[in-house]
């Protein structure tokens, strides 16, 4: 029970780590959507803005920045009035620091116009006041992708930023 040569020691897993990872490329990047699975966000779809694979002195482990939607649009009809058109169609979004083992990354990818890397920095992350305004940004931002989704290569509405409107139903 007590020897180093058990079949269940992790010794010969964590040496192989790199090398598979290596082998396996990296799949999540910015732009990805995800789902985050753990926390105040669970089950919220997010867009990964920066990712840190080897983790940071702060949080010493794999982990990204993630902007995604709290609350998502509601459905809008034609007998509802302006006022009512323009509150359903309001965004509340959020910024976070997500582990990766908290996020499930979608098949999904947020258009290159869409510029991921300019949503939020690692200094507004920093601050309350940076927070905030890196909010309003990201609000007014996907507020505008979800009213005039960017078309895809046959010319259609982007499939990508229609899923990452839908609210997650489970």
């Amino acid at each position: 029970f007590g020897s180093s040569t058990s079949c269940y020691s992790d010794r010969g897993a964590s040496a192989l780590a790199p090398a598979i990872a290596a082998a396996m490329g990296k799949f999540i990047k910015a732009g990805r959507v995800v789902v985050l699975l753990q926390g105040r966000y669970a089950g919220k779809k997010g867009i990964v803005v920066k990712v840190f694979d080897d983790g940071s002195r702060a949080r010493p482990f794999g982990h990204c920045l993630v902007a995604g939607v709290d609350k998502a649009p509601l459905k809008v009809t034609k007998r509802m009035s302006k006022k009512k058109i323009t509150k359903r169609q309001r965004v509340k979004p959020f910024v976070k620091y997500a582990n990766y083992n908290h996020i499930m990354p979608t098949r999904y990818q947020v258009p290159a116009e869409v510029q991921p890397a300019t949503l939020v920095t690692d200094q507004q992350m920093d601050s309350n006041d940076g927070r905030i305004e890196a909010k309003k940004y990201v609000k007014k931002l996907l507020q505008e992708k979800f009213l005039q989704p960017p078309a895809d290569k046959s010319g259609r509405p982007s499939k990508d930023v229609i899923y990452l409107r839908k609210k997650l139903r489970f």
